[in-house]
């Protein structure tokens, strides 16, 4: 047998190895020759290969080479070295076969060929040993509605509003595409061309008055009811930070699958989802965040993923999945999207700069530039698309990187079409002053020109047929619009949900250290004071006012962050009809009233006998009764705040400003307010706080205290009733109309 490096030289070509491949399972005679020098001179076949030859080999060992795995990326090294430059492969040739290829030159058994996982990215997936062919474990759902996206001549149109005027800023320019169930359609384009803005209004998440063009699923507009068929999945990771991979998927599958599906079922299915995306390992491990410490990219992408698929979805969009991921992650998510796609789904996602690996995995692909079509058809005949209208690459070079510097207008190492050449000679066109190359614009101008000239109609034509799908489907694609769970369930899991995302800020060290810390100064500076002393009464009535204003100004600038930091996670869920906005406001906003409750308690009783106050049962406990009015009072006064301004900035400013006006008319700096601003302290909880605490203390031994008449308390009692629910309901309609964006 000849040498490693002569065997890659004289199989250069992607045909002969597909040859020796055919000849070695037609032949059991030449079978070993054939195997070996397949294996010799490409260093070993694609997964899919693999396969078939597994499959067609009578005699499969069932021994498994995991000395070879692991030795495989030394050997790589080593052995590259030692082919040299006769080694490499035309990367066109292989692309366009589907085959990876690795120079490790040594000889294999053909019968150890299926065995061997070329650097596998699955290693978690089970093997069928008796048939011979690896399998990936899939979970039943229901049959997935077939749904045909087309979209024509869309436009998006935004509004900059300045001082004085505004005007309108074209985003898109009469976009035209389609893709049908089992095909993976790539948007492609550099940054501002608006990838994300198109997929947006494929998803129905944009649905101004300023989109332009028609988007039809199964030959029917975008509905409201469509969400149910329509997973989502954002650039961004949104997830809650201290659930687990396994709470995060079966809270969405709770609240997302049908109401058919029992409880049992629908944690079935999350389970189903995590072995499916290969995150069993890290099922019970926190998703962590900035300031928590959790799972990989990979694995938090494959989370948000799971998120939409779990419904089963007919449509699944994703707003650049592989963003941040190193390449072999990215070719785990798409190869992902792949199988997803060969289950009947239909997959849209935008994609920035992908190796050529990723490329060739996609069917369809959309290449935008500057807000135009340059090229819509399938990913596998752009380049020969862009070879007819005389762009070529002059080195080798990775496809989407080659199409991504056309986008951009970059003709570096670029043939330049001979009509723009003949405009830069005529002096027609504006010119590059560096290299003497037309100019961007002028090359995007081209690049849209051909594009409409040449394949726009054509391309619009295949589009106009109608979907082959009878009456009966068509109707199922929008159905009534139906809840996932009951509105007390929904309340039930929200309730549960938040309980355990938020546990861990209120119990950490950091605010437990505060509030015991603020209590034993207290405790110490008012030790054992006796309020049968008129001075000690004095000083204990300074006490409880800051009781009053601690208790009043510290929820307001926790409960002031609820919604602003929840703004991502609430426009994800709403927009994917999970939960009714009622249940949420309600369950989010009761499920802090236990954790609430804690800390005030463990304040209460350091200060309360370290300080000497009242010694009974009964003032005691009205005590923590009235401070823990007074937080739920002053917490609703922050949701409304966080929630009708939604921005930290300005909402801190605003509390600072409200909290320190009801501080100051709260009745112990100022006993005598001018009448025509009398009327704030009626609107302060530190006012009516404080007076309840007087009562509570002091009732039996003094009907006045510090310009403070004291009295029956129930008027103090309904003014923080009302601020309790006024304020959220205050904040519930701020929520409504917050806008999903």
């Amino acid at each position: 047998m000849e040498k490693g490096n002569t065997m890659g030289i004289s199989r250069t070509k992607s045909d002969q190895l597909v040859e020796s491949m055919v000849a070695a399972l037609k032949s059991p005679q030449s079978s070993d020759h054939s195997a070996n020098g397949a294996v010799e001179g490409s260093g070993g076949l694609s997964r899919k290969s693999s396969r078939r030859i597994t499959a067609a080999s009578p005699g499969h060992s069932e021994r498994k080479n995991t000395h070879i795995r692991k030795t495989r990326s030394a050997q790589l090294k080593i052995d590259f070295d030692e082919l040299g430059s006769g080694a490499a492969l035309s990367r066109a040739s292989s692309a366009s076969l589907g085959l990876s290829f690795s120079f490790t030159g040594f000889t294999m058994p053909p019968d150890q060929i299926g065995d061997t996982k070329p650097f596998s990215d699955d290693d978690m997936i089970p093997e069928d040993i008796e048939a011979g062919i690896r399998t990936k474990t899939k979970f039943q759902t229901e049959p997935t509605l077939p749904i045909y996206l087309k979209f024509t001549d869309v436009t998006y149109k935004v509004v900059l509003k300045g001082m004085t005027s505004s005007e309108e800023k074209d985003i898109l320019y009469g976009i035209s595409g389609s893709v049908n169930p089992g095909e993976v359609l790539a948007l492609m384009g550099p940054s501002g061309s608006g990838k994300t803005t198109l997929l947006n209004l494929l998803g129905g998440r944009l649905t101004q008055h300023t989109v332009g063009g028609s988007i039809t699923y199964n030959d029917q507009s975008y509905s409201k009811f469509l969400k149910s068929r329509i997973g989502f999945v954002t650039q961004d990771d949104v997830l809650f930070p201290h659930l687990t991979v396994k709470e995060t998927l079966t809270y969405a599958a709770r609240l997302r699958l049908p109401k058919t599906f029992t409880k049992e079922q629908k944690e079935k299915r999350a389970l189903d989802v995590i072995y499916e995306l290969g995150l069993e390992r890290c099922q019970d491990t926190m998703i962590g965040g900035s300031f928590v410490r959790g799972i990989s990219g990979g694995e938090r992408k494959r989370v948000c993923i799971g998120n939409e698929i779990i419904i089963n979805p007919s449509i699944l969009f994703l707003d650049e999945p592989t963003s941040g991921l190193d390449s072999t992650t990215a070719l785990k998510i798409v190869q992902m999207l792949q199988d997803i796609a060969e289950a009947g789904k239909t997959v849209v996602t935008t994609i920035h700069q992908p190796s050529s690996r990723l490329f060739h995995k996609f069917d369809k692909l959309i290449l935008l530039g500057k807000g135009s079509l340059l090229y819509f058809g399938k990913a596998s005949e752009a380049m020969n698309y862009f070879q007819s209208i005389g762009c070529t690459p002059l080195i080798s070079m990775n496809p989407a990187e080659f199409l991504l510097d056309l986008a951009n207008g970059n003709i570096n190492d670029v043939s330049v079409p001979s009509e723009l050449e003949d405009k830069v000679l005529i002096g027609n066109a504006e010119v590059e002053k560096y290299n003497g190359k037309p100019s961007p614009a002028v090359v995007h101008e081209y690049l849209v020109e051909a594009y409409e000239s040449r394949v726009a109609e054509t391309e619009k034509r295949k589009i106009m047929v109608s979907v082959p799908q009878d009456e009966a489907l068509k109707d199922k694609v929008c159905p009534q619009r139906q809840w996932g769970a009951r509105w007390d369930e929904q309340f039930s899991i929200l309730f549960w949900r938040g309980i355990k995302e938020r546990r861990h800020d209120y119990f950490s060290w950091l605010r437990i250290t505060q509030v015991l810390s603020t209590a034993i100064i207290l405790g110490l500076l008012w030790w054992q004071s006796d309020a049968k002393n008129p001075k000690d009464l004095q000083d204990q009535a300074g006490l409880l006012f800051f009781i009053a204003v601690f208790w009043g100004f510290f929820p307001v600038f926790t409960a002031i962050f609820t919604f602003p930091q929840e703004r991502a996670m609430l426009n994800k869920e709403r927009a994917a009809d999970m939960y009714r906005l009622s249940a949420y406001f309600l369950a989010r906003t009761t499920s802090d009233l236990p954790l609430d409750l804690i800390l005030p308690v463990l304040f209460l009783l350091v200060v309360y006998f370290m300080a000497g106050l009242r010694l009974s049962t009964a003032p005691f406990f009205l005590t923590i009764l009235t401070v823990f009015l007074c937080i739920i009072a002053a917490q609703g006064l922050g949701l409304a705040i966080g929630a009708t301004l939604m921005d930290l900035k300005r909402a801190t400013t605003l509390a600072s400003v409200t909290v320190m006006t009801f501080m100051l008319a709260g009745g112990f700096f100022v006993q005598k307010v001018p009448i025509f601003i009398s009327w704030i302290r009626y609107m302060s909880f530190n006012y009516h706080t404080y007076k309840l605490l007087l009562k509570v203390q002091y009732e039996h031994l003094t009907p006045v205290i510090n310009g403070v008449k004291i009295d029956s308390g129930l008027t103090e009692v309904a003014a923080l009733i009302a601020m309790v629910f006024g304020y959220r309901f205050l904040a519930y309609l701020s929520l409504r109309r917050m806008k999903l964006q």
